[in-house]
């Protein structure tokens, strides 16, 4: 008969994951739903109960966002517009309910090729925090998602953060900002045919010093475009950073065909979203 465990703290979760393998959940909006129909025969650890680890908060330069933090949560916070993109993804995410009920270490955990919020913390060079019994891990999180459906993730170990690192223009007199747009067949509660994140750097007298462009949807897990980063490095801020992308940026890419889409038709849309990103970025900033 599967088991039901619901912690009231950290170390009691950390505890049962050290002495068997359990199913974690927060919200449950990916776990129930794959299991219509089927017995519900897994061990379940359910960490909604955990105190201290929703409130979003800046630790000296560094954001936290912990494993209990939705993604109404981070679309109500009072973030920089560093956290533009992260706040647009979060919008997407569903309808109200599972907004309400979803996470965000729940959706990289889950690790969809169409997990609306990988490429966002890609761009924001994000980290995943692994506690255990025997310590905190902490791992970038293009090493955390390693394929679809797979992580790094161990059975002793439980997500217990995202860690994001302030962006330093704004210490010098410079801007800095995050973009994120999705592409699906209807406007909302759709999953990504193709989606991209972008977030900038710039310096006081306009220029980009820093750039990140990822793209979802369009390869087993969500890519950094480091050849298209390269060249908007130096470029003046304003609409014409669309301009600096070319198709040889997506060659990394390895997009599906699928009802949704074609592999063609991704890469083109995934494109296209980049120029629109940049050239809304380029705007704002």
């Amino acid at each position: 008969m599967a088991a039901y465990l619901r912690p009231s703290s950290l170390d009691e979760a950390l505890s049962a994951l050290g002495d068997g393998a359990w199913t974690i959940i927060a919200g449950g909006t990916d776990y129930y739903p794959a299991r219509v129909g089927l017995p519900l025969d897994d061990d379940i650890l359910d960490i909604s109960a955990l105190s201290g680890l929703r409130s979003i908060r800046n630790d000296g330069g560094q954001w936290r966002i912990p494993a209990l933090a939705t993604w109404t949560d981070i679309q109500t916070a009072d973030l920089p517009a560093w956290f533009d993109g992260l706040k647009a993804a979060a919008r997407e995410v569903g309808g109200a309910q599972i907004q309400n009920a979803g996470t965000l270490c729940g959706n990289l955990c889950n690790a969809s090729p169409a997990a609306d919020g990988m490429p966002v913390l890609l761009s924001l060079d994000a980290e995943v925090e692994l506690s255990s019994r025997a310590g905190i891990e902490v791992l970038p999180l293009a090493a955390f998602v390693q394929g679809n459906r797979r992580t790094a993730l161990r059975e002793d170990q439980l997500v217990s953060a995202v860690l994001i690192p302030a962006p330093g223009a704004s210490k010098e007199g410079g801007r800095a900002g995050g973009c994120f747009l999705k592409l699906g067949a209807r406007r909302y509660m759709v999953i990504s045919i193709s989606m991209v994140a972008a977030a900038l750097e710039v310096d006081a007298v306009g220029l980009v010093t820093r750039a990140a462009v990822a793209v979802g949807a369009c390869s087993e897990v969500a890519q950094r475009l480091p050849g298209l980063e390269a060249e908007l490095i130096g470029k003046p801020v304003g609409a014409a950073l669309g301009d600096a992308v070319l198709a040889e940026h997506f060659a990394s890419l390895t997009p599906i065909a699928d009802p949704r889409g074609t592999a063609d038709y991704r890469l083109e849309s995934a494109a296209t979203l980049c120029r629109r990103a940049l050239t809304q970025l380029g705007e704002a900033l």
